[in-house]
């Protein structure tokens, strides 16, 4: 097959990434590879090229859902297939766009046949192409909860189940499930990352010498796309050779108890959760030594899988980064011994293949990548968590700055500014949620209208039928039965009488923080805190799926610390490195919300936001709210929250003021935005203060004009 496809042996350096493809190539019950990196590291390039590499598969002449002549699936809709010779054809590779239909990914049904003649009518979808091949997602971290979950059930059972009002087709679908993403734009779900088998972290080199021969190959190419292909042909051939012999070579490796005993004393000392580490590092040191040309796992390839199968499977929660300690995994393995009681070594002198192994490093394989001994783990060493521990002195002076911490003094030195102190430890927080019913994006926040959930009415499709409301049509249809000639058992069902189930579950909303990083907020025990609430929030908005953007205001000005972005780890980073020190410019910070939110509501119009301020409620200074001198800085604030609340933005104030003496300014700000305010403590879930689940509440108890700071307090 001549293919214009950038070729894999062309891909210079990213031997992890290369080497991770490759085993999955050699043995795909490895479980897939998920591919994390910042833009333009090859990451899509090296996956598309992997499909030329893959061996031919026999099939079912005509059938659309790839059967093997030699075990066909017995419930494949093209079937019974009749016993014959198959067809040979290339390995697919499909890719599955981030912005599919749910019938796009599975198939669709013919509802209205199935219905009035009770046939199956199916059209497959993606998944019966990838059968037996490779489905690829690009930017998998922004796919949609329900056809995450779809891709879930299909990668744990090997097939589709397509399920309509008592209508259902199964088909086989066991593929090479490959995922790319920029951590930047989001994480993944916990169960998804889990999927994947191996993870590679890949980033641009920092060497000219290889930047400047990454920019000659891929000019080379665009200018000549097949020339340069041909000028590779050769190296394509003895990869694909060696796959070949790889695969041929994987069920005479021999998995010894020494190996297996390191495989699971590597996944206990890292406190691995379940057992699928085990399994998957198992089959990766098989895959490994056979890739290798040996019949027997060693040390080497258990250390080389627990750094492709390990790191992502290795986070506690969100903020921490995917990564194993090297170090800690030597010393696991260093302390079970490399002989194994049984006669391990006699195999050795057997097998021709050893006595050339793929020590010859990076020259070894054909691309001067993958066939040498396994390369150093690019981006695997990133501890979970490496920068903080350092300050952890800070807490040592923190008792003697304690006392000076709940100052109710209004009056704010402009001084200088104090470093970033670290957050406290998160909390699980109540839930905040937007008023109304939405139509935003998939989540877990607020009521909304979703292809998902429970059913709660009926309409006329709007477009293609995707959820069949089975009494509302025949409701439809009833009426009409004698004028159409109705004559048999079955109704006699026109397209005009199909209706559309309307459901209700949750979506993700945008969650903007703005939060004050003044003087007034700067002791460290407080700012340590809020710093922590607010840590909070974000992994509550992580695991509801939300987007979120952050905004801080000290000094005159308040700066758009990060853009609306689905990556929280951003955000809390972000946070971690937020000093504070100047003055309060309340009004500026809630005028620059009120702009991010006007701009998002341009690009994102169905997402509905949610306002989280994180303040003591102190206004002093004016900042750059456009030249006004002529009002208070308070009164200032007071007019930008009003304009917030008018423009129907659900909002919710962190009260962060402290010490005996309260000046309520939390609860004014809470009452002129129209939400509720909340203590740090009253935020806990666990706390005994009652937060309101919803903003609606507070928005009702501002109508009263004796609802003062007691009700908004008592609100949240």
């Amino acid at each position: 097959m001549s293919s214009t496809h950038f070729p894999f042996s062309a891909v210079v350096g990213q031997d992890d990434l290369r080497l991770a493809l490759l085993l999955n190539a050699v043995s795909p019950a490895v479980g897939g590879v998920l591919v994390r990196g910042e833009k333009g590291t090859a990451k899509s390039t090296a996956v598309r090229a992997l499909s030329a590499l893959l061996p031919q598969v026999d099939v079912v002449p005509g059938c659309r859902f790839s059967c093997a002549p030699d075990a066909p699936d017995p419930s494949c809709p093209d079937g019974p297939h009749e016993s014959g010779p198959g067809a040979l054809r290339h390995a697919r590779m499909v890719e599955l766009p981030v912005g599919a239909s749910e019938d796009r990914l599975v198939g669709a049904l013919d509802i209205e046949r199935a219905l009035a003649e009770g046939v199956k009518a199916f059209e497959p979808g993606l998944l019966a192409d990838a059968h037996r091949g490779i489905l690829y997602v690009d930017e998998v971290n922004l796919l949609h909860d329900h056809l995450v979950d779809v891709l879930l059930d299909a990668a744990a059972m090997g097939a589709s189940y397509v399920e309509r009002e008592g209508v259902s087709v199964r088909h086989a679908a066991r593929f090479l499930l490959v995922g790319t993403m920029n951590p930047e734009e989001g994480e993944l779900r916990p169960q998804l990352l889990d999927r994947f088998g191996l993870t590679v972290e890949v980033a641009a080199s920092r060497e000219p010498a290889q930047r400047v021969e990454v920019v000659r190959r891929r000019l080379a190419y665009e200018d000549d796309p097949a020339g340069f292909a041909t000028r590779w042909a050769g190296d394509e051939h003895e990869v694909r050779a060696r796959v070949v012999a790889a695969r041929a070579l994987l069920t005479k490796v021999s998995l010894g108890d020494t190996a297996l005993l390191q495989i699971a004393a590597t996944c206990a000392g890292f406190e691995v959760d379940g057992m699928r580490a085990d399994i998957v590092m198992a089959r990766t040191a098989t895959a490994l030594a056979a890739w290798a040309g040996r019949t027997d796992v060693r040390k080497e390839d258990v250390r080389q899988a627990a750094l492709l199968a390990l790191p992502h499977r290795r986070r506690r929660n969100p903020f921490d980064a995917p990564g194993i300690d090297e170090d800690m995994l030597d010393r696991i393995l260093d302390e079970i011994p490399d002989e194994d009681p049984e006669p391990e070594p006699e195999p050795e002198p057997e097998g021709p293949d050893d006595s050339g192994p793929e020590d010859d490093g990076p020259g070894g394989g054909p691309d001067g990548g993958p066939g040498g001994t396994p390369p150093q783990g690019d981006g695997s060493q990133d501890p979970g968590r490496p920068a903080e521990s350092p300050e952890s002195p800070d807490t040592g002076e923190a008792p003697a700055e304690a006392p000076e911490a709940p100052q109710p003094s209004t009056q704010e030195a402009a001084g200088p500014e104090q470093a970033a102190v670290r957050a406290a430890e998160p909390f699980r927080t109540k839930m905040l949620s937007v008023p109304g019913l939405g139509e935003g994006a998939s989540g877990r926040r607020s009521r909304a209208r979703t292809a998902h959930g429970r059913t709660t009415g009926a309409q006329r499709p709007r477009g293609h039928l995707t959820k069949l409301h089975l009494a509302a049509t025949i409701q439809a249809a009833a009426p009409h039965q004698k004028a159409r000639g109705r004559d048999g058992r079955g109704l006699v069902i026109r397209k005009d009488d199909l209706r559309q189930a309307t459901r209700e579950g949750r979506e993700g909303n945008l969650v903007l923080f703005v939060v004050d990083a003044s003087g007034s907020m700067a002791a460290r025990q407080r700012m340590s805190a809020v710093k922590g609430a607010v840590m909070s929030l974000l992994l509550d908005a992580y695991q509801r799926r939300d987007k979120v953007g952050l905004i801080t205001f000290r000094g005159a000005t308040a700066e758009l610390a990060l853009p609306p972005t689905s990556s929280v780890d951003a955000a809390a980073a972000r946070l971690e490195q937020l000093p504070t020190g100047g003055r309060t410019p309340l009004a500026a910070g809630l005028l620059k919300a009120h702009e991010v939110l006007r701009i998002e509501r341009l690009r994102d119009p169905s997402r509905r936001p949610l306002l989280v301020v994180v303040t003591d409620g102190r206004a002093t200074s004016a900042g750059n709210v456009g030249g006004r001198t002529d009002s208070s800085p308070r009164e200032l604030a007071g007019h930008s929250a009003r304009l917030l609340q008018a423009g129907g933005v659900a909002s919710v104030v962190v009260d962060c003021e402290s010490g005996p003496v309260r000046l309520g300014l939390a609860d004014v700000l809470a009452r002129d935005l129209g939400g509720p305010a909340v203590t740090l403590d009253g935020l806990r879930a666990d706390s005994l203060a009652g937060l309101v689940k919803n903003v609606r509440t507070a928005v009702a108890s501002t109508a009263s004009p004796h609802s003062s700071s007691n009700s908004n307090r008592r609100a949240a």
